[in-house]
């Protein structure tokens, strides 16, 4: 429409000869071609050139014969040599791109703003009689009102004097709180004074210091267990998907990962009926999603899972018509009570927490949930002493098939186990740590466990290489930013890896890595031990498939299952 509008501008400038976008389309067809290399024949309605008219021909750029390319090179010329003329106009006088459309004008029943960014016009429909819409009302001049941003988003803009109307239903404002929202319950350290001052950087610290921070952590290391059991385990609900071609090998390492937990969960005899799975940090919930299918033939199943962030993809929603009930609890690990739950609070249901790469402080968010909050709010008060337990423990019958019946269920522990795969270590904090009193112990405090969980990410990034080929192959599935695994997102300059490189090699680095966490991992289970629990760390799958592969289990003493010898 802008061409032909040139077009005719030069034409009537030009004494009324008018340009015409048909013949040098028509031309452009016409013109011969040469095919698998034999020379082309002049056209019957198109006499032969001369040699010399022919050398200069082919001298010049040969045009495509198809027309859609033809109309495009032709357009984009017209747009560039065709200006009015007369004038002396040029690209320089005529402006940056999009400046002839927006002398056009807007389109009709569309909004006057010109998006600089995009070389248009805004195409939202304003209201009835106004000129802009309500994004760009502000430039907009009607009986002086005047358009200020959002304080609860400033992203958008409102009316100021219809400011409080708008915060009443704007979709930015603080949504009511969930009953089972309790602020800080989880939290752990309420005392300021042992609240650690932000420490400097690892690489801040001299070769010196390094050396002393080393020495701490192998002394405090001494007679714990680093060498792990392996428990990798499969389990059945996931054998047609193991062996189905069309999983990607991304997919796979998932899904080998959550057999091994289910096989786990199942070694601990934690899947029968009458419990409630809580899945921590569940994201699209594919972990629930394996244990449902598991206990398929299993009644009063409920699945709990715990989220901060809107997720996309959910496949918790693919259960809405099966007897399992799935739940999501939007909100953070941190302010969560269980016990306020409505389901928990009407079925009293004993509960089975697990979560896949919970993140660094996470952990010792859900610990504390479970252990502490839970537990203390489900009538712990009632039970029989430990030693008493005990003694009665021969008599008790495996949890896995207790827990149907409900008279026994009174009778156990209200958490009926923990299997969580650990990840992020260099994500931890001491406030939330539960694992405080261990470190005291052995003579360490906040300002060693601010070094030793910054010196945990060497175990996985000690070796750029492999770092690399983690990262590729912790991509999620769905190849989206919904990303299950948790990766090392740790800058080299806090965790110093380049600045001691001179000082300490690669298999060093590493090694010191995976002392920190399992130090930081051995505090975790001292703190289930002193609350009645018997906890394991155990590798629950290969280096090559994650390399965060430690698996936290814990179940209640008296109900711990031991396995028939062969």
């Amino acid at each position: 429409m802008l061409l032909r509008a040139a077009l005719r501008a030069r034409g009537q400038r030009g004494g009324g000869k008018r340009l015409s976008l048909a013949a040098p389309l028509k031309n452009a067809v016409q013109l011969p071609r040469s095919r698998c290399g034999r020379p082309a024949q002049p056209s019957p309605a198109q006499p032969a050139r001369p040699a010399a008219a022919s050398a200069h021909r082919s001298s010049q750029p040969r045009p495509c014969s198809r027309t859609g390319t033809t109309r495009s090179k032709i357009r984009s010329a017209a747009i560039l040599r065709w200006a009015p003329a007369g004038r002396g106009h040029n690209m320089e006088a005529r402006g940056p791109p999009g400046a002839a459309m927006a002398a056009a004008g807007p389109q009709p029943g569309r909004c006057g703003h010109f998006v600089q960014r995009k070389g248009r016009f805004c195409r939202m429909v304003p209201a009835p009689g106004r000129r802009f819409c309500g994004e760009h009302g502000q430039e907009e001049e009607q009986n002086d009102r005047k358009r200020i941003p959002c304080p609860l988003d400033p992203k958008h803009t409102v009316y100021e004097d219809q400011l409080q109307k708008h915060l009443k239903k704007c979709n930015s404002r603080e949504k009511p709180k969930p009953v089972y929202f309790v602020q800080d319950i989880n939290a752990g350290l309420k005392d300021v004074a042992e609240i650690p001052e932000k420490q400097v950087t690892l690489s801040s610290l001299s070769s010196e210091e390094l050396q002393n921070l080393i020495v701490k952590l192998k002394k405090a290391s001494n007679g714990l267990e680093l060498h792990l059991k392996e428990e990798i385990l499969s389990h059945q609900a996931l054998q047609e998907a193991l062996n189905d071609p069309k999983n990607g090998e991304s997919a796979f390492k998932h899904l080998k990962q959550q057999a091994s937990i289910l096989g786990n969960m199942e070694r601990l005899h934690l899947l029968g009926p009458g419990r409630c799975f809580v899945e921590f940090g569940a994201g699209r919930g594919k972990l629930s999603h394996w244990v449902d299918v598991a206990l398929q033939n299993v009644e009063n199943v409920q699945f709990l899972l715990v989220e901060r962030a809107t997720t996309r993809f959910k496949v918790d929603g693919k259960h809405k018509r099966r007897d399992s009930i799935f739940e999501r609890l939007q909100v953070d690990i941190q302010h969560l009570c269980l016990s306020k739950v409505p389901i928990l609070e009407k079925k009293k249901l004993p509960v089975v927490g697990m979560g896949k790469h919970l993140c660094g402080a996470a952990t010792d968010l859900a610990l504390r949930c479970l252990v502490e909050s839970y537990s203390t709010c489900c009538g712990g008060e009632n039970e029989e002493p430990a030693a008493k337990r005990c003694r009665t423990a021969k008599t008790e019958v495996a949890p896995d098939t207790a827990a149907g019946n409900d008279s026994n269920t009174e009778d156990h522990k209200p958490v009926a186990g923990i299997v969580i795969a650990l990840c992020c270590h260099h994500k931890c904090d001491w406030t939330h740590y539960v694992g405080r009193e261990f470190f005291k112990s052995v003579g360490l405090g906040a300002v060693e466990f601010h070094y030793f969980q910054r010196m945990s990410s060497w175990a996985t990034c000690g070796m750029r290489e492999t770092t690399s080929k983690a990262s590729t192959s912790e991509e999620s599935e769905d190849q989206t930013n919904d990303t299950e695994e948790h990766e090392q997102t740790f800058s080299t300059t806090e965790s110093g890896s380049d600045t001691w490189q001179g000082i300490l090699t690669v298999e060093e680095r590493k090694e010191i890595g995976c002392l920190c966490k399992r130090l930081i991992d051995h505090g975790r289970i001292e703190y289930l031990q002193q609350q009645g629990y018997k906890a394991a760390l155990q590798y629950y799958t290969e280096s090559a498939v994650s390399l965060e592969n430690v698996l936290l289990t814990a179940v209640p003493s008296p109900f711990l299952i031991t396995e028939p010898t062969t």
